[in-house]
């Protein structure tokens, strides 16, 4: 219902399919809530990307969720944000957050992928658009993918 819940529950979702260790999940809840206080990772367009580095984990980790109606983000644009884009990233590895944090904003200035992943009904609609933008060779030189 709230940006705060939405974050949090994105970290859940991670933590039960084994992506991050459930005994981290109130500390990288407390640093993507802190940083949101310290401004918005909500860049308009419908979109966020909260983001934090985390220590014990061996590479970026993301989750997306979608909310039909849009939550109130504080975006730049000020209107709400329907496609959150959460990324976790190793503290002793910045170049894979860089990295990563390019293949998600590259995908997500492009209007059709960012119309068709905030407009997705399932999580398969959402795997298949991936999947699809994997393909297409769109992804930067270096960054991970897959």
């Amino acid at each position: 219902s709230d940006r705060d819940e939405a974050i949090g529950l994105l970290l859940e979702r991670l933590t039960t399919a084994g992506c991050l260790a459930a005994a981290d999940r109130n500390q990288l809840l407390n640093a993507l809530l802190e940083r949101e206080r310290s401004g918005s990772t909500g860049f308009g367009k419908g979109v966020a990307v909260p983001h934090v580095k985390a220590d014990g984990i061996e590479a970026p980790v993301a989750g997306i969720g979608i909310h039909p109606d849009g939550l109130d983000f504080n975006a730049l644009d000020h209107r709400p944000v329907r496609c959150v884009v959460l990324l976790v990233s190793p503290t002793g590895q910045p170049h894979l957050h860089l990295a990563a944090m390019e293949v998600i904003f590259g995908h997500l200035q492009d209007d059709g992928f960012r119309e068709r992943l905030c407009g997705a009904a399932s999580v398969d609609d959402v795997l298949d658009l991936l999947a699809e933008a994997d393909r297409s060779g769109r992804v930067a030189s270096g960054a991970p993918h897959g």
